[in-house]
């Protein structure tokens, strides 16, 4: 496992806490919630890399070896970059099994990342 640092995000069987922010609609962020979102929505930025982590978040199984998701058009180098740049932006996780990498969204990132995008409810 990486010690890189994740981005605090909603544990979905905990309904008592908070995404890494709200939605963009009901308030502004403050600066602590606009760098989180940020260095996440950096990172999605790239073509490879929104298309590395479409291939973990859909694979089977929820996680995918690197050997399976590694045909997105660039080198193998290039590709564990922009691995490494999901990872250490708190978008996957990883694990090495023998010789190989599997790598992992965590359903919390994705429940961050949909209440994020989101309208808040009208005020009644």
């Amino acid at each position: 496992m990486s010690n890189a640092e994740l981005l605090p995000l909603l544990d979905p069987a905990d309904q008592a806490e908070e995404p890494c922010c709200p939605p963009l609609t009901e308030r502004p962020f403050t600066a602590e919630e606009a760098e989180t979102a940020a260095r996440m929505f950096k990172a999605l930025g790239d073509p490879v890399r929104l298309r590395l982590f479409s291939a973990v978040a859909s694979h089977e199984g929820g996680e995918a070896c690197v050997c399976d998701i590694s045909d997105v058009g660039v080198s193998q180098p290039t590709v564990s970059h922009h691995l490494k740049k999901l990872k250490e932006a708190g978008l996957l996780t990883s694990e090495r099994r023998g010789t190989w990498v599997y790598y992992r969204v965590e359903p919390s990132v994705l429940a961050a990342m949909g209440k994020l995008l989101t309208i808040a409810p009208a005020a009644a």
